[in-house]
């Protein structure tokens, strides 16, 4: 079982559209890259502790590649937008690939060159090594199967198991 976690906009989305995804084995929704300890989602909001609205993913790597992953992640944001997906603003939605195994940092690296193809302005999206995360609270924790009719910013039909 491998890790990665996405920062893409709201968590609620990004999770419910990767827990679609075959060979995803499980997903949360959390706060990446801060700078301070235990943040709360209030924390967060005030856009002063370095966190990313994120979704940590384990997969079955002998089920699904990173490379498709990351293009499957490349399909619900725009990286060239810095601090906004959607109708969010705020550092919290930057765009941002936060791995922990070294050895991924190449196959991010040739994706995020193959997609700036497809754009003229430069791709802004973070990648990083994860320094920190933090579960968020329950009540964010697959929101969208709670609240079907909750806002998100990834169109709805990307939304249905793929």
């Amino acid at each position: 079982m491998k890790k990665i976690i996405f920062a893409g906009g709201c968590f609620w989305g990004v999770e419910a559209y990767f827990n679609t995804i075959d060979g995803v084995l499980n997903t949360k929704v959390g706060y990446a890259n801060g700078n301070t300890e235990d943040p709360t989602y209030e924390d967060v909001c005030t856009d002063s502790t370095g966190y990313a609205e994120a979704c940590y993913i384990e997969y079955d790597e002998k089920q699904l590649k990173l490379e498709k992953l990351i293009d499957a992640y490349w399909k619900v944001v725009d990286p060239t937008l810095k601090n906004r997906q959607g109708h969010d603003e705020g550092t919290q939605y930057r765009t941002g690939i936060y791995y922990v195994d070294e050895e991924d940092l190449k196959v991010i690296l040739e994706s995020k060159d193959k997609e700036q193809e497809k754009y003229d302005a430069p791709i802004v999206t973070e990648i990083l090594p994860l320094k920190n995360f933090y579960d968020a609270e329950e009540y964010h924790q697959k929101y969208l199967d709670k609240n079907p009719n909750g806002y998100c910013h990834i169109p709805k039909e990307l939304l249905k198991k793929h």
